[in-house]
């Protein structure tokens, strides 16, 4: 297996349909969801991340008691975000007791961080989403030999569950926005008037004040 960089925000050799695992996750619950459903492989040294999905795509899980005990985590996503080499998908357990804190959390990673945010309710479902994304990436490796388009395929996917989380918008709301909007950015700075030939006036409202309320 071949090593990431020094700083722990390198590049990754995944096999294909693997997934490598931080060392800390051996025995948890998580890791126990996944083994005999995929293919995983532990490793020390990978702080800040978590899992890697492929070579260039990882996950950051946040915990239920990593949400509750305050903004440490943000460290962790800074990190990724800036070294420019992983595209990096956070995952959060948004429960009955860290909901309270999800908003500030998603404001953070999506607006401030333009990153990729998925919450769970609970281990054994982010097992079902981590297994889920790296069975999207390896759908059609014939017709798409290339790493970089198996990764779009995983940003594309993670994107949408992202903007269905934002208020108002919901599973058949999300895929009319990115179509007129593809990426967050471009979603952020929309206005009123743009979102609602899309997504109908009360939505558009919704969807311009989540993110114009943190800046």
């Amino acid at each position: 297996m071949e090593g990431n960089a020094a700083d722990g925000t390198g590049p990754m050799y995944v096999p294909f349909g693997h997934i490598v695992a931080n060392e800390k996750w051996r025995g948890s619950h998580l890791a126990q969801e996944m083994q005999g459903k995929i293919k995983l492989v532990f490793e020390d040294g990978l702080a800040p991340v978590d899992f890697y999905l492929s070579s260039r795509s990882c996950i950051l899980y946040i915990t239920e008691a990593d949400l509750i005990a305050g903004n440490g985590y943000r460290k962790r996503l800074v990190r990724v975000r800036n070294s420019g080499k992983l595209q990096g998908i956070v995952v959060v357990e948004k429960t009955q007791m860290s909901e309270q804190y999800f908003p500030a959390m998603q404001k953070f990673t999506v607006l401030d961080l333009g990153m990729v945010l998925l919450p769970v309710a609970s281990q054994m479902e982010a097992s079902c989403l981590l297994i889920q994304l790296v069975q999207e990436q390896a759908k059609e490796p014939s017709k798409n030999p290339l790493l970089r388009k198996k990764r779009a395929l995983i940003s594309e996917s993670a994107l949408l569950r992202t903007v269905q989380q934002i208020p108002g918008v919901g599973k058949v709301k999300a895929p009319l926005l990115l179509q007129r909007f593809p990426s967050l950015q471009q979603l952020s700075n929309a206005s009123i008037q743009e979102l609602e030939p899309v997504v109908g006036q009360a939505v558009a409202q919704h969807i311009h004040a989540f993110f114009t309320q943190s800046r």
